[in-house]
């Protein structure tokens, strides 16, 4: 019977485990995300890291996440390289757990599964991440200094990202498919009146171009009624057409939301079933980075140590 277990390897989980294993619940952390995705979360694709507190001189994701792991093993955490395939919250507390076909009980459980970008799905795409091709204008705004760049999507997100990506960029240019914004009309209302941002209405991306060079230089568009296409230059594509989170596992057992992130109780990481706890991108989908989920998964780890003494099994 284990005091905790935690499910997901990123800041989120990381950070629960530091902190779970300094007050000696032992917490054993299952790494893989759910449907096989990264151990390690988003950081893991995320080349140059230079708004994480404590690097002044930037960090690799993957050698922050090492860093974290190391920490947490340090103080006792156990892993297990495997992805959660079975989980039995609906009893209640002790739950039932089942990765890679074997079988785990413990008395608290802290979600950390992460959420997932999505991506237009393109080859030249996916080549190109990290060259020039992101899904966080905050993550990687700033090497795009003085550059032109272009956002593709048309909710809220697609236009936070420009506005911030004006504020660093030369130009930006919102490609999106319809002629309408999903947007907020006080968000439409910023996008439209900045000097910075242009609109390619009624267009989508077919392909980044740029993947011999290893680098962004431009973006074949089609128009969505003529079937038209050209060449947009550009030196940075970021994509904002939503995230998904890492929640299947737990659908019909938590309560989600609209989006089908985890809800939890407000100034809390308390999910709806007690002894359940969920921290980081899998329960956030308004700030979704490093560091706060990082702070979330602390929160996590002090309510699940502060739970289980109220029920005085530690």
């Amino acid at each position: 019977m284990e005091n905790v277990i935690i499910i997901g390897s990123g800041p989120a989980g990381l950070t629960a485990a530091i902190y779970a294993a300094r007050a000696n619940l032992k917490p054993l952390v299952i790494e893989g995300v759910i449907a096989g995705g990264q151990t390690g979360g988003q950081l893991m694709i995320t080349t140059d890291v230079e708004n994480f507190p404590g690097f002044p001189d930037g960090v690799k994701g993957p050698e922050v996440i090492e860093l974290m792991h190391r920490q947490a093993e340090r103080f006792g955490t156990r892993f297990v390289l495997a992805d959660v395939d079975k989980i039995q919250l609906s009893g209640g507390s002790p739950f039932t757990l089942e990765a890679d076909g074997t079988t785990y009980q413990t008395h608290t459980v802290i979600i950390s599964t992460g959420a997932s970008a999505r991506w237009l799905g393109l080859e030249s795409e996916t080549e190109l991440r990290n060259r020039g091709v992101s899904a966080c204008a905050t993550c990687d705004g700033f090497f795009f200094k003085d550059q032109d760049v272009s956002v593709v999507g048309g909710g809220d997100t697609a236009l936070e990202e420009a506005l911030f990506l004006a504020g660093i960029c030369k130009s930006v240019t919102l490609i999106h498919r319809r002629e309408e914004l999903r947007a907020s009309k006080i968000m439409q209302a910023r996008a439209m009146r900045h000097p910075k941002i242009k609109f390619l209405w009624n267009h989508e991306v077919t392909e980044v171009l740029g993947v011999k060079e290893g680098a962004v230089s431009a973006l074949k568009v089609q128009n969505t009624k003529t079937k038209e296409t050209h060449v947009h230059a550009t030196q940075g594509l970021f994509v904002a057409i939503g995230h998904v989170p890492n929640t299947q596992l737990f659908a019909g057992q938590l309560t989600l939301d609209e989006n089908k992130y985890i809800k939890t109780v407000p100034g809390s990481t308390a999910t709806n079933v007690p002894g359940v706890f969920a921290c980081g991108d899998v329960q956030d989908h308004q700030w979704r980075q490093a560091i706060t989920a990082a702070g979330t998964g602390c929160m996590s780890a002090i309510e699940a140590e502060r739970w289980l003494g109220a029920k005085e099994l530690i």
